[in-house]
């Protein structure tokens, strides 16, 4: 395994712009396709730092805090798989950007590429699904002791050790678990509201018994119907969302392409970067424009 010398900045730096009246930051890089990348539940847009530069080179990528995450505000709303999708349509209205779009999620950001593909077919040109929220009700177990009432708001407190173990749980190989993402993930999880906003974007998509059923079979009902060209990759060593939920992907997605990683976590486009990079890559180029 290549370890990593530290977390990667992102570079341009990121800016902030305003999506119907919430202060959010991205960042944009590069000219082409437009190609929307989506971080996963209580994360930013730096999971995708060693994607944005290799991808930009061929596409003109766009990567956010969503809404109640990462740097971007966090109002009192009631946060839904279905209003980040909003807000992701909104955030691609507030810069300009018109032509239908890839969508790149992880996580969490997989559900609401799903989402926004059901709700804006047109703006939709293709899927690209990281170790994506969606595909079964398995889940990590301390996600359905945080979906529990007053369990989770005690459990989700922002420290050090908290921070240190969730980064850990990300990657396969330890040595990614770097100080700089560490402690970010711990500045992330001190954000004014950061905890009021992941819990109710939790407990909309789950409960202790895992992920729920009605929104998972109506996504994949709606999208397999669509035949939205995709491509769904999976870290073999997963103890957010199991890899066996892949093959429950490829049985509900037969026309996607599939790719597992060896010895990788949950997330591949940071543990495996430069091979990700190539895959994603190769497979948009297939995409008609």
């Amino acid at each position: 395994m290549t370890a990593p010398v530290s977390a990667p900045a992102v570079h341009p730096a990121p800016t902030f712009t305003e999506v119907g009246g919430v202060r959010t930051r991205y960042v944009v890089q590069g000219d082409g396709p437009p190609l929307l990348l989506l971080h996963g539940i209580g994360r930013s847009l730096e999971d995708w730092s060693a994607n944005i530069a290799p991808l930009a080179e061929h596409y003109r990528v766009y990567a956010l805090d969503l809404i109640g995450f990462g740097y971007t505000d966090k109002p009192d709303v009631p946060y839904s798989l279905g209003g980040l999708a909003r807000f992701a349509a909104h955030f691609l209205d507030a810069v300009g950007e018109t032509r239908p779009v890839a969508l790149m999620g992880n996580s969490l950001g997989g559900a609401v590429a799903q989402r926004f593909a059901v709700a804006y077919p047109e703006r939709t040109r293709a899927l690209i699904l990281v170790n994506s929220a969606g595909f079964g009700r398995e889940v990590a177990a301390v996600l359905r002791a945080l979906s529990v009432p007053r369990l989770g708001e005690l459990l989700l407190r922002p420290t050090a050790r908290n921070a240190r173990q969730t980064v850990r749980s990300l990657f396969h190989d330890p040595t990614f678990a770097t100080e700089e993402r560490i402690s970010r993930a711990l500045d992330l999880s001190r954000q004014p509201h950061a905890a009021r906003a992941f819990l109710r974007v939790l407990r909309d998509l789950g409960d202790w018994r895992g992920a729920k059923a009605a929104w998972r079979e109506e996504l994949q009902e709606r999208l397999v119907r669509q035949g939205v060209p995709t491509l769904i990759i999976w870290g073999d060593h997963d103890v957010i969302l199991p890899a066996r939920l892949l093959e429950a992907a490829r049985k509900s997605h037969p026309h996607a392409r599939t790719h597992l990683f060896r010895d990788t976590g949950h997330m591949p486009q940071l543990e495996r970067a430069d091979t990700f990079n190539r895959l994603v890559l190769d497979f948009l180029q297939e995409v008609p424009a």
